[in-house]
């Protein structure tokens, strides 16, 4: 029995990995993170604007010294004052645009223009914009003739970070963020959803393709339907949990070795000091949130605690849903025929996606402590749920729930499956299915 099903594994998982679809996927998303580990790097290096003259025709008289004396304002950008018209500025090659402000710009803040020769660019209106903003702020609270009013309204303006810290039953502190917990969550669970729906369909569209070429039948006289439906659905998911592992650890590699040579120093030490508890954040440069998300990153146990986890639902997941899809591709002569009853599978795999998506909203809720339980939704909404440090037993409790389950969904699926796989030119019902589970 056992060499019958080696034998099966083995051909399924040794014909998908040698296809270059499998090695393409398998090494698009290292890639993929690899990209979005070096964009900040590369994005300041390569994105520099060009230099730009800017004519300022300030009518108000108040907005060119802001603008001047205003310290964030890009070293690529150099500004000229003049009383010239518009059209004659713009004439002259060496003037790039012109910022029109109007005389009444504190009653009408509206009353400006900027006019480029070229396409224009976000950073620079929003740099016009923010400076004109606080000199009409500034103009106008003169109005209430209050001593040093810009000063204290400058004094009171609070930016508040809060930092959540997760204490255990041991008393160990620990620093998170429910931001990054949820979108770390939504990432695997992404890709849980999508390995269960590609390689479930790819267990039923084989059986579909041998049951037409009569090769299944030529199979089983010599293997049994349940081992054969077992080879099958262990051979393609070896090919899943074969792709995780590689991308778990490329990833690895990358935040081990990679990350740290695209890191800018500040941020580096900003990352060291936050490990280490010290970040002061009113003295902090960098956002706390980012700071915490390159920290995660940059973390290879984190990294790997993920991935396993990752893949052991992932294992548990795909053997409950691939049995189902193998029940159906054994019933049905064809995909068409396979598309109502696969919704079987396929509609609880989209009810779990849309349910992760709530449980950053509160993952101890009770309805993302049940969903993460019951098999059909456990995979990908615990999933979700994992990042928040939930407690350990919840986690092997769904496990051990899910495991159990995919053997009880085998033995179904394996009734109908030794049924099906002889039945040729009629599409069945579903009272079909449930007479073929009831045969003894």
């Amino acid at each position: 029995m056992h060499s019958n099903i080696g034998i099966i594994i083995s051909r399924e998982f040794s014909e998908r990995v040698a296809k270059k679809s499998f090695i393409i996927t398998t090494l698009l998303m290292p890639v993929l993170m690899l990209i979005l580990m070096a964009a900040p790097a590369l994005i300041a290096q390569f994105s520099t604007p060009s230099h730009r003259r800017i004519a300022v025709v300030d009518q108000s008289g108040l907005v060119l010294p802001a603008l001047i004396a205003d310290k964030s304002a890009p070293d690529y950008l150099s500004l000229v004052a003049s009383s010239a018209p518009v059209d004659t500025l713009l004439a002259d090659d060496e003037t790039d645009g012109v910022l029109l402000v109007g005389s009444d710009i504190l009653s009408n803040p509206s009353d400006v223009k900027l006019y480029l020769r070229d396409a224009g660019s976000m950073a620079l209106e929003m740099g016009f914009q923010s400076v004109i903003k606080e000199v009409v702020e500034a103009e106008r609270l003169k109005n209430y003739n209050i001593e040093n009013l810009s000063e204290i309204m400058k004094e009171i303006e609070a930016d508040v970070h809060l930092q959540t810290i997760r204490v255990d039953e041991t008393g160990e502190s620990e620093s998170t963020s429910s931001a990054i917990s949820f979108f770390v969550g939504l990432a695997m669970t992404f890709i849980l959803y999508m390995f269960l729906l590609m390689y479930g369909q790819m267990v039923m569209t084989s059986i579909i393709e041998e049951k037409n070429n009569r090769v299944l039948e030529l199979v089983v006289s010599s293997v049994k339907p349940m081992q054969l439906m077992l080879g099958k659905i262990i051979g393609v998911g070896l090919v899943a949990v074969v792709q995780v592992a590689i991308w778990g650890v490329l990833i690895c590699l990358m935040s081990a070795f990679l990350l740290p040579v695209l890191m800018p120093e500040a941020l580096s030490q900003e990352v060291a000091l936050a490990g280490a508890g010290a970040l002061d954040g009113a003295d902090a440069r960098f956002n706390p949130e980012l700071v915490q998300a390159v920290s995660l990153l940059g973390s290879v146990g984190y990294i790997a605690k993920l991935f396993f986890m990752m893949t052991l639902f992932l294992i548990g997941g795909f053997l409950f849903f691939a049995s189902i899809f193998a029940a159906i591709g054994s019933a049905v002569d064809n995909i068409q025929d396979a598309s109502q009853l696969q919704s079987f599978a396929i509609i609880p795999i989209i009810v779990a996606l849309m349910f992760s998506l709530s449980v950053g909203n509160d993952p101890n809720s009770p309805m993302a402590v049940w969903l993460s339980m019951i098999p059909f939704t456990s995979p990908m909404v615990m999933l979700s749920r994992i990042p928040f440090d939930i407690a350990p037993w919840q986690v092997w409790v769904s496990l051990a729930i899910l495991y159990v389950s995919f053997v009880f969904m085998a033995w179904i699926a394996a009734k109908i499956y030794r049924v099906g796989i002889f039945m040729h030119g009629k599409k069945p019902t579903i009272k079909d299915l449930v007479r073929w589970a009831r045969y003894k």
